[in-house]
């Protein structure tokens, strides 16, 4: 397990009850939430080094306030279905990635690789 926490907010409830319960196995602590407001409550409180959330839920300008808010937070997104015009376009709103919501090992693995970046670039 990392030493690190995720914050996960996704559009439908059971797809972040099963993504959060799948992360568990390998970050420190994993939390769900419903709204913007509870999740930049939650990064406020708890400081996670990763965000998975859904950008059918929060659109990019969202994730652009996000990333300016929080600039060391890892923002990883996720789309049904993305493509390459979205994967850049998300970059460029300051998000680490963007996986599709069905692919939980690409989620992890995305989410994992840029906290150390992250953790590393604060250092």
């Amino acid at each position: 397990m990392q030493a690190f926490s995720a914050v996960v907010l996704q559009r439908d409830p059971h797809v972040a009850q099963s993504m959060a319960a799948w992360l568990h196995d390998h970050f420190r602590s994993v939390v769900v939430t419903q709204s913007e407001r509870e999740l930049r409550e939650m990064i406020a409180k708890k400081r996670p080094e990763v965000v998975i959330l859904d950008i059918e839920t929060w659109r990019l300008p969202e994730v652009q306030s996000l990333h300016q808010a929080f600039p060391r937070l890892s923002i990883v997104c996720t789309h049904r279905v993305p493509d390459e015009e979205m994967w850049a376009a998300a970059l460029d709103a300051g998000a680490s990635d963007v996986c599709p919501s069905s692919d939980v090992q690409a989620i992890l693995n995305s989410a994992l690789r840029h906290a150390v970046g992250m953790r590393s670039a604060a250092a």
